[in-house]
């Protein structure tokens, strides 16, 4: 009689624990995708994209997207030749930024902050966060580092194919960027540091190259397939 009634205790606790994990999933596979939840709305959190429309944004020194992106399965998908890098329609100076991203096998893209109409391009006044496939990509700048001045010695990363998350706050106090929740890197935008590297880099020949303190968010086309989707900034 002890061993069958164990045996029953066990089965429930056993059912009552895939219950649990089933329950837990479903509600994972529920989370609502291009949505601002009551909390994050009371941090200061707001979209940047609806996941239906590209409103919002608009290609560089033009006023609307071009055809090249478009928005599919709630995703911004850079989908087409010559679709042209694309800004948001407002300009941001502190603030924290959270997207995902899933980069096309070999592909590379990016993303930029304090871009300013000044350049020829958004990354000759904007510093670049690089986004790449780290497996078959051919830049050496790696996924998650700010192009050609702070890297990261770790690739939290995943496959192409697969949603990455990227996390950045910007301040004038400290930069930080984060890949699927590991710390990459932390930097001063503008301190002895910051000038140095840039002295170093291919951005010396740009003048005022990373010197804006608030700018325009680009994402950028670099001839791959991307995609990006819960993108959200909150103000600091």
């Amino acid at each position: 009689m002890f061993k069958t009634n164990f045996r029953i205790f066990t089965l429930s606790l056993l059912t009552s624990f895939v219950g649990s994990m089933a329950t837990a999933q479903e509600a994972s596979s529920e989370v609502e995708l291009n949505a601002i939840s009551s909390e994050e709305a009371a941090q200061g959190w707001k979209l940047l994209f609806d996941g239906k429309t590209t409103k919002g944004w608009h290609n560089y020194r033009k006023d609307t997207v071009g055809s090249g992106w478009k928005v599919i399965d709630g995703a911004l998908v850079r989908a087409e030749k010559g679709a042209g890098d694309i800004l948001t329609n407002e300009e941001y100076g502190a603030f924290e930024l959270s997207l995902d991203y899933k980069i096309s096998p070999a592909g590379n893209s990016g993303v930029i902050y304090h871009v300013k109409n000044t350049g020829n391009t958004p990354w000759q006044t904007g510093p670049e966060i690089q986004i790449q496939d780290n497996i078959d990509g051919h830049d050496p700048q790696k996924c998650g580092w700010l192009y050609q001045l702070y890297p990261s010695e770790v690739d939290a990363t995943k496959p192409p194919g697969q949603w990455n998350t990227l996390r950045v706050v910007i301040t004038p106090d400290k930069c930080e960027h984060y890949m699927n929740g590991v710390k990459y890197c932390e930097y001063v935008k503008g301190s002895d540091d910051w000038k140095k590297k840039v002295a170093a880099s291919k951005f010396s020949k740009f003048e005022g190259f990373g010197e804006p303190t608030e700018g325009y968010l680009c994402l950028q086309d670099h001839n791959d397939e991307v995609a990006y989707r819960n993108i959200k900034i909150r103000p600091l």
